[in-house]
C-alpha cells in the first residue's frame, strides 16, 4: 500500500494553534492547554467556551481536565462568541480559552488563548506555550459539566454590552436579514437587533458546520446574499462562525468590505487613531484620523500597536472586519479582542443617523474598493519561493506586472503597488495551506479585474 501524507501538525497562525481534528489529539492538546496555565499569566480561573463545531465539545473538555491538571480551575462555558468569551473573562479576571478553527472547515480546529482579564496572547506568548508544551503530558481529572447559568450570564453581558450604550430604538424601522448559518452567535444576534428596535427575519440556519470567511466572501455565498436581497431587506448580517469576525451586505445583497466596515465603525465612534494591517484599504488614510499606523495581519500584531498608543482614542481592525475598541466610546467600554457585533450595528446606526443607506454612506468614502481570494490546499514550500522571488526579482515582478515597476511593501508578504495606484497583495495564510490574494483599485470592476490577475498569476505559479 503506498504511504500516506504525514498530517501537518497543528500550529500557531495569525490567530490562535489551528490543525486538522485528527492532529489534534489528546495528548496535543493537554499539553498545549498546561503549557498556557503554567507559561502565561493565566490567573486561578480559566473560562472555556466553544464553537458549533461538531468536534468542540470534545476538545473543550480535554481543555478543561488540562487547566484542572495544570492548577487552575475551568468552568465550562459551553457555546458562546469568542468575544463574549473575553468579555467574560474580562469582567471576572479570568483567563479564558476558546475552542473554535473560525472560518476554516469543519475537519479543522483550534484554540484560542486570553490571559488574566480577557486579554488575547501576543506572539511571546505563543512562544512560551509551545516551548512548556514540550513537558510532560499533564494530569487529566474529570471536571463538571457546562453550567447554563454561567453561560447565559456571560452571553446577557455581552448582548447588554451593546443594547445599554445605544438603546432600544437605534435600530427601529429597519428590517434586516440575519444569515445564520453555524454561527455561534445566531441566536444571540437575533434577539439582540430585535432588542433594538428591528424586524429580523432568518436565513439559512444549519445543523452542520458552514466555513464563512468574512474576508474571502464565497461566490456562492455572494449569489445567496443576493437572492435574499430581494425579499427588500436594508441589510442582511452575519458572522464567521465563531463571531468574532462580521458579514454586511447592503440592501442589494452586495459585501461591504470588512475594512471599510472597521473605518466606518471608528468614524462614528469618534477614534483619532487607527491601528490595521497593511491589507486594509488606502481609503482610511482619507479620512482625517490623526493616527494611522499599518501591522502585520493578525490581531496579536494589531494589538501590539495599539498598546503603543495606549490612552488615545483608539482602534484596531481588520481587513476581515474583526474590530477591537481600545478606549471607552459612545457608552461601551474598551474590549480589546476582535469583535463582529460593533462594526455591524454601529454603521447601521451611522446611516440611519444620516437618513440614508448604507450603499449611500459608503459611496461618501474616497474612491478606494478592495477585493480578496485565495488558493486553498497550495504547496507551501513552492508557494513562498514565489513570494520570495516577487520580493527579490525585480524581472519576475515585472513579468506579473506586464514589464511595468512597482514599489514593494514586505511588511507581511509582498505587496506591490503601481504608480497608477493599482494594489496587489500576496503572503501566505499563518495557519492554512493557502495562499492569500488581495487586490486594491479605484472601482470594483478594476478591483476585480487586478484580483483576477493575481489568481491567474498565483494559479501558474502553483501549477509550473
Amino acid at each position: 500500500m503506498p504511504e500516506r501524507d504525514p498530517i501537518e501538525a497543528p500550529k500557531f497562525g495569525t490567530s490562535g494553534l489551528r490543525g486538522l481534528v485528527v492532529a489534534l489529539t489528546e495528548d496535543l492538546v493537554a499539553r498545549h492547554v498546561a503549557g498556557f496555565v503554567t507559561s502565561c499569566d493565566a490567573g486561578t480561573t480559566v473560562l472555556i467556551g466553544e464553537d458549533l463545531r461538531g468536534s468542540s465539545p470534545a476538545i473543550a473538555r480535554i481543555a478543561a481536565r488540562a487547566v484542572a491538571g495544570a492548577g487552575a480551575l475551568p468552568v465550562l462555558m459551553g457555546t458562546l462568541p469568542t468575544p463574549a468569551l473575553a468579555l467574560a473573562a474580562q469582567q471576572v479576571d479570568a483567563g479564558a480559552i476558546m475552542v473554535t478553527g473560525s472560518h476554516i472547515p469543519a475537519d479543522r480546529n483550534g484554540l484560542k488563548f486570553y490571559t488574566r482579564g480577557g486579554h488575547e496572547i501576543t506572539k511571546s506568548h505563543e512562544a512560551a506555550i509551545v516551548e512548556a508544551a514540550q513537558g510532560a503530558v499533564p494530569a487529566l481529572p474529570p471536571v463538571p459539566q457546562v453550567d447554563p447559568e454561567t453561560n447565559r450570564a456571560a452571553c446577557d453581558a455581552y448582548a447588554a454590552r451593546y443594547l445599554d450604550a445605544f438603546g432600544p430604538e437605534a435600530l427601529s424601522g429597519l428590517h434586516l436579514g440575519l444569515y445564520a448559518h453555524s454561527s455561534v452567535a445566531r441566536d444571540l444576534l437575533a434577539g439582540l437587533l430585535r432588542d433594538m428596535g428591528a424586524r429580523v427575519t432568518e436565513l439559512a440556519r444549519s445543523d452542520a458546520f458552514v466555513p464563512v470567511d468574512t474576508e474571502a466572501v464565497s461566490e456562492a455565498t455572494r449569489a445567496d446574499l443576493a437572492t435574499w436581497a430581494a425579499e427588500g431587506f436594508d441589510a442582511i448580517l452575519s458572522t464567521d462562525g465563531d463571531a468574532d469576525r462580521p458579514l454586511l451586505a447592503d440592501a442589494a445583497g452586495r459585501v461591504i468590505p470588512g475594512d471599510t466596515l472597521g473605518a466606518l465603525t471608528a468614524r462614528h465612534l469618534g477614534a483619532r487613531c487607527v491601528v490595521t494591517p497593511v491589507t486594509s484599504n488606502t481609503l482610511i488614510e482619507g479620512l482625517g484620523f490623526e493616527t494611522v499606523r499599518r501591522t502585520r495581519i493578525g490581531s496579536p500584531f494589531v494589538i501590539a500597536g495599539m498598546a503603543d498608543l495606549a490612552g488615545k482614542a483608539v482602534v484596531g481592525f481588520e481587513a476581515n472586519g474583526g474590530f477591537l475598541l481600545g478606549f471607552s466610546a459612545l457608552g461601551v467600554d474598551a474590549l480589546l479582542t476582535r469583535d463582529a457585533v460593533l462594526p455591524l450595528i454601529v454603521p447601521l446606526m451611522a446611516a440611519k443617523a444620516r437618513g440614508t443607506s448604507l450603499a449611500a454612506l459608503i459611496e461618501d468614502l474616497p474612491a478606494r474598493v478592495t477585493a480578496a481570494d485565495r488558493l486553498q490546499d497550495v504547496d507551501r514550500a513552492r508557494a513562498i519561493a514565489w513570494i520570495d522571488a516577487l520580493k527579490d526579482d525585480a524581472a519576475a515582478r515585472a513579468d506579473f506586472w506586464d514589464g511595468d515597476s512597482v514599489t514593494l511593501d514586505l511588511t507581511d508578504g509582498v505587496r506591490m503597488v503601481h504608480p497608477g495606484g493599482d494594489i496587489v497583495h500576496l503572503r501566505m495564510s499563518g495557519n492554512a495551506a493557502e495562499l492569500r490574494v488581495y487586490a486594491e483599485a479605484e472601482d470594483a470592476a478594476a478591483a476585480e479585474a487586478l484580483l483576477a490577475r493575481g489568481m491567474s498569476r498565483a494559479r501558474a505559479a502553483m501549477s509550473a
